[in-house]
């Protein structure tokens, strides 16, 4: 008997792992298509008379789709904390992948007009709302799930799934610029990566409807005097450690999208990159990437979280500007750079979830984490390639690397005021 429950247990971290694993790493893919392909997308979505500022109002939407997260957080926070983790996790992905479909299906701007810019807008905001959920009601539901002593080996999930998403994105741009004339990317190459992403999404759908829901919320649940029992008052009761993760998140945030997610575009863009080499160069930072996480997340499991994450964001900081700063139209300085930020930035994303999850209790936990992030990921994360972008444009390419080392500074003063929580049980946190 006993045989077969650990079989059956093995069978159900699997399909949690999968399930959760997939539909984390077809979030990021979206957004990482979308910033990818931003130039091809300008051209097709805008007048194209102008590039740069076709380009500057594409990252402008690339940023109001962070607008949503909020929204999102709030809205699939409620329903994970109030329905469940799979409930939430079902309607995300459902709704990523509406968003999907209309990107990879909208008539150019030569077709329909302005029409075209609103239907682009429309489906940002709708992979705005489900992203917003999707990776807070992720993570709530893996660190749950997780056994306490490898909370923060399993919580790297999140990042290597999303990272995954990150790197089949930069292979498909990659590939796609490599074998296919300009001519036939600008005018329907780029539209294949989010038809994948719509199908895929469907897959992670069914998948999704396999998975078993969480101990910990089952539990919180039966023990629930008043169903009714406001989120409000438990955010206000939670208020510290909500501040807590807009503090840890606006550094780590600004720094991941550029160094993880926009390189290859600024790259191309500004620096003047062959656009395959610059794609090809970010393949392999993120592959890097990729393998550290699981590593400083079982470091995080041995020595805690509080030194991991220092350790990340002050790595960061130190290693910011020397990085940037050798970034040239070369491959290979791309490659170093990237390399070297992210191998710091990787000890916060390996462990991050597991952190947001022990702040706070059962009953609040996505809702806790979901609106302070998004809010972070929206102001601060949603924002950064325009100002990236735009800094290079007026010739002042020096302030945003210093916008960014504050933020990482700031995100590492409030570690400090972390308590440990390596090892905690979330089952009697409720």
């Amino acid at each position: 008997m006993s045989v077969f429950a650990t079989k059956q247990s093995s069978s159900m971290a699997r399909k949690s792992l999968i399930g959760t694993g997939l539909g984390n790493a077809l979030e990021w893919f979206d957004w990482q298509i979308y910033a990818t392909f931003a130039p091809f997308i300008a051209l097709q979505m805008f007048r194209s008379q102008d590039p740069i500022s076709a380009l500057l109002s594409t990252l402008a939407i690339f940023a109001v789709g962070f607008i949503a997260r909020p929204f999102g957080g709030l809205l699939f926070g409620w329903i994970s904390d109030r329905h469940g983790r799979k409930v939430s996790l079902l309607l995300a992905i459902g709704l990523a992948s509406i968003g999907s479909v209309i990107i990879a299906v909208i008539p150019s701007f030569t077709v329909i007009g302005n029409m075209a810019s609103l239907l682009l807008l429309v489906a940002r905001l709708i992979q705005g709302l489900a992203h917003g959920g999707e990776m807070p009601s992720a993570q709530t539901f893996l660190s749950e799930s997780a056994p306490k002593e490898h909370r923060g080996l399993w919580s790297s999930i999140v990042y290597v799934s999303g990272t995954t998403g990150i790197l089949l994105a930069t292979i498909i741009g990659a590939i796609l610029t490599t074998f296919l004339p300009e001519q036939f990317m600008s005018q329907w190459g780029w539209r294949v990566p989010f038809l994948i992403a719509a199908i895929l999404g469907l897959y992670t759908l069914v998948l999704r409807t396999r998975l078993k829901e969480t101990d910990s919320f089952a539990a919180a649940r039966s023990e629930r005097a008043d169903d009714r029992i406001s989120f409000w008052r438990q955010l206000i009761d939670n208020r510290i450690a909500v501040i807590k993760v807009v503090g840890l998140t606006l550094g780590f945030t600004v720094s991941f999208y550029v160094w993880a997610v926009t390189p290859p575009a600024y790259a191309s863009e500004v620096l003047g990159m062959d656009t395959s080499s610059a794609l090809w160069a970010g393949l392999v930072g993120n592959a890097l990437f990729i393998i550290c996480l699981p590593l400083w997340g079982a470091l995080s499991d041995r020595i805690g979280r509080k030194p991991v994450m220092l350790i990340g964001l002050l790595g960061s900081a130190i290693s910011y500007w020397p990085m940037n700063s050798i970034m040239t139209d070369k491959p290979w300085t791309l490659i170093v750079s990237m390399t070297v930020v992210l191998f710091f930035l990787s000890a916060v994303a390996a462990i991050s979830p597991a952190v947001y999850s022990e702040l706070f209790p059962t009953g609040v936990r996505t809702l806790g984490t979901a609106l302070p992030y998004a809010f972070s990921v929206a102001l601060f994360g949603g924002t950064a390639p325009y100002l990236q972008t735009w800094f290079a444009s007026i010739g002042a390419d020096w302030l945003f690397p210093t916008y960014a080392i504050v933020l990482l500074l700031i995100s590492a003063a409030v570690v400090l005021s972390l308590l440990e929580t390596r090892g905690i049980d979330l089952s009697k946190n409720s």
